[in-house]
């Protein structure tokens, strides 16, 4: 059985990376091969174990895929992007509050326009929306509530970049065709105020239970944390401690974890147990063993369902429900089919699972604990257990978290040793009991013991060794990790357990690629409407510009750039250029400066700027400035020193950066407008020219003149803009001014993160969307 259910998942996991699914007449003969194949095995003796692997293999790719079509089908047509739609449907999830509004997720149950069944809104508060010149405040909305709303849509999209995170998987995980936000129209009305189905009332009972614990804790500032704990919503939590979490390790404790619902399955067969024995006439008609096994599964149930029903708290239920019924029927089930069961369910009823860290990292811990348990006469004295536990899932869990997240924490197993019994036995428990009225008490106490362990976890993460931070490893050497870990980890006693160690060298030893001397990487990422882009010679690295600033807690440094660059490898930056004072191209460069060491800061920023003042050398970006890394020349064409004399738009101070090998050359140019194009024509003249140009301020119509075009004579450009931006970049008359004379365009918004290797063999161009496109990208 358990081949047979990780041939099932590597069927369902093989489907996932692919670029197109296979066609339904297709999916309709694996199905059929797959059953085939299943029945034949009987009479194929020694073959048998073969055939079966192989049929769950092909199911696994037909569940899969048949599942794709259907949830693919359901999608907004391009025709209804951007247009107003009056929609009637139901607030589905828990509303998330955030800087300018609300969030939800809407279930539709009419619409004037073809619609998705499922989207995510956002109700701006009080803020400008696209081109809406009206300002609206958003209502208090609850879920459950049914609501006639208009709103605008468009297609699930997000940034695609180098080891960077698939938001369109996420979305489409999670159901969610469409995405847009709530215009101001007077027919927005709420039309009932509960819907009473059963994941609606669900989702209310865990937002009053949101609203008792703000209440209660009014602005206690970890007040987010027992809201997660609670009811598994872990953006109540502030997004500066996930930094300190991952830091220590300790990132799957303030989520609702296995741990967790195994603890309050554990509690409640316990307290089932302990009533039984005390009321002999319920022994008589119920053991005490399956009556603790029923109260168990209850409350796992109920608690999985607060918590919000993720993969760690399903995978649990499944074990805790597959256990139950085997005491309930008189049956022995091994840890390691339990396992595999609750596997093929969580894939059976969500075969998307697979693209979520959180599969990967559940399941791979709690078969750490199976694999190092397995075999052993006798369990030995449990501070020995503990620790071969810790030592496990401590070893064990690194190749994985290399492949996801770039880096493992040191100081995991001290602050796991703290943090795992005082959250999972004292802090859970005080906030699930905090859900009950009249307990506000327990919830000022649970809140005093999680400030005391985040006061421990910060000082734990502000030492320079608490993480181990390195380049995404090669699928190779994770493999070959994976495979050491197995060795490593078994018994003691066995004969050169040391191979395992060093079958997990290359995970760490194997480097990034780097352009040889003379050649030079151009990247330009995608941070949605701004500009980051990254320049990589044989020995230096240079980040022009830093992107946007999303919101006040979010922005390109900390979700693109930073993670980028210490998956590509770079642990130095020799120069961060910021071309000029603006949100678009600076908003995340403070994070950039702060995370990753840098040698040089350059910019055309005013002396008041905040970017100034930080411990960088600084040096002001100007005319005339240049200099030569490992074969390739980088000049600073503008601005001049008079330009600085004069009152400019900021725009027209952007610093110009013209990059040349021997073998081609590009010209980055920030947010310029026709003037300073026309200045930097006569300045420079032909030494303007340049095979690759960013056209200027993302292609609006105030820059990209036929004179600058003429004189810079691109064979290409490179245009970084938001999908579906605001501000319409790149203007529609600018592209057919390039495309008249023959100059490619390629953009950001369409085919994410842009790549330029400048070698001896050309000039090579490459996009993140047609190397990692999968079935669902701009379905």
């Amino acid at each position: 059985m358990k081949p047979a259910i990780l041939s099932f998942a590597a069927g369902l996991a093989w489907l996932q990376l692919q670029s197109a699914l296979p066609a339904g007449g297709t999916l309709a003969m694996l199905a059929v091969a797959g059953l085939c194949l299943l029945a034949a095995s009987r009479w194929l003796g020694i073959a048998a174990p073969i055939a079966v692997v192989a049929a769950a293999f092909v199911l696994g790719v037909s569940w899969g895929g048949w599942r794709a079509q259907h949830r693919l089908a359901d999608a907004l047509p391009e025709a209804s992007e951007g247009r107003d739609i009056e929609v009637v449907g139901i607030v589905a999830r828990l509303p998330q509050a955030f800087e300018r509004g609300l969030r939800f997720e809407f279930d539709v149950e009419h619409a004037a326009l073809a619609v998705p069944s499922r989207i995510s809104l956002a109700w701006y508060r009080g803020w400008r929306v696209q081109d809406d010149d009206d300002f609206h405040a958003a209502p208090v909305v609850a879920a459950g509530e049914r609501w006639r709303l208009t709103v605008r849509l468009k297609r699930p999209h997000g940034n695609s970049n180098p080891h960077g995170f698939d938001y369109e998987a996420w979305l489409f995980e999670r159901d969610i065709r469409a995405t847009g936000y709530v215009r101001k129209a007077e027919r927005n009305a709420r039309l009932d105020e509960l819907v009473a189905a059963p994941g609606y009332l669900v989702e209310r009972l865990r937002q009053r239970i949101r609203d008792r614990f703000q209440d209660a804790l009014a602005d206690a500032p970890h007040a987010g944390i027992l809201v997660a704990l609670a009811i598994g919503d872990q953006q109540a939590i502030d997004p500066s401690y996930w930094r300190t979490f991952a830091r220590t390790g300790v990132t799957h404790l303030l989520s609702v974890s296995g741990l967790h619902v195994t603890m309050v399955a554990g509690l409640a067969a316990w307290l089932a147990g302990w009533v039984w024995r005390r009321l002999p006439w319920l022994v008589l008609r119920l053991p005490v063993q399956k009556a603790g096994a029923a109260a168990g599964f209850i409350a796992a149930f109920t608690y999985a369902l607060l918590a919000g029903f993720e993969v760690p708290a399903q995978r649990t239920l499944y074990m805790l429900t597959i256990v139950a019924l085997a005491l309930w029927t008189g049956r022995s089930t091994a840890v390691g089919r339990v396992l595999a069961l609750a596997l093929l369910f969580v894939l059976l009823l969500d075969p998307w699972a697979v693209l979520a860290a959180g599969f990967w990292l559940s399941f791979g811990a709690v078969g750490l604990l199976f694999y190092i348990g397995a075999g052993r006469l006798r369990e030995g004295h449990w501070l020995a257990a503990w620790g071969r536990a810790q030592w496990a899932v401590t070893i064990g869990m690194i190749p994985a978290l290399l492949a996801l997240f770039q880096q493992f924490s040191l100081v995991s197993p001290l602050a796991n040793a703290i943090a795992i019994p005082l959250v999972s036995l004292v802090v859970t428990p005080l906030a699930l009991v905090g859900t009950l009225p009249f307990t506000e008490p327990l919830l000022w106490l649970a809140h005093w013991l999680a400030t005391v362990l985040m006061r421990l976890l910060e000082w734990l993460a502000a030492s320079d060794w608490a993480v181990w931070q390195q380049q995404a490893p090669p699928g190779w050497a994770v493999l070959l990790g994976t495979l050491g870990v197995g060795w490593l980890l078994l018994p003691r006693g066995f004969p050169a357990r040391w191979l395992g160690a060093i079958a997990m060298l290359p995970l760490a030893l194997v480097p990034i690629p780097r352009p040889p001397a003379g050649e030079v990487m151009v990247r330009m990422l995608d941070v949605g409407q701004g500009l980051a882009v990254h320049v990589q010679t044989a020995n230096h690295d240079l980040l022009y510009d830093a992107g946007p600033a999303y919101s006040a807690d979010a922005n390109a440094g900390d979700r693109v750039i930073v993670p980028y660059l210490r998956a590509v490898g770079v642990r130095r930056l020799d120069t961060v250029m910021i071309s000029h004072q603006d949100k678009d191209h600076e908003g995340g460069a403070s994070v950039v400066l702060a995370s990753i060491p840098t040698s040089l800061l350059t910019s055309s920023l005013p002396e008041t700027h905040p970017l100034r003042a930080l411990p960088v050398s600084y040096r002001r970006c100007q005319d005339g400035q240049e200099w030569e890394w490992d074969g390739v020349r980088f000049e600073i064409l503008h601005p001049a020193e008079a330009d600085y004399q004069r009152v400019a738009k900021s725009n027209n101070l952007s610093c110009v950066l013209r990059i040349s090998s021997a073998s081609g050359s590009t010209l980055l140019t920030g947010d310029i407008e026709a003037k300073t194009e026309a200045e930097l024509l006569t300045r420079h003249g032909a030494d303007l020219a340049a095979d690759v140009l960013t056209p200027p301020h993302h292609g609006s119509r105030s820059s990209s003149t036929a004179d600058f075009i003429f004189g810079v004579s691109p064979r290409l450009t490179l245009v970084s803009a938001g999908y579906r931006n605001r501000f319409g970049h790149p203007a529609a008359e600018v592209v057919d001014r390039y495309a008249a004379v023959g100059i490619e365009m390629r953009r950001t918004d369409r085919e994410g993160a842009l790549t330029l290797r400048i070698g001896p063999s050309g000039i090579a161009a490459e996009s993140e969307r047609e190397l990692r496109r999968r079935y669902w990208h701009g379905a």
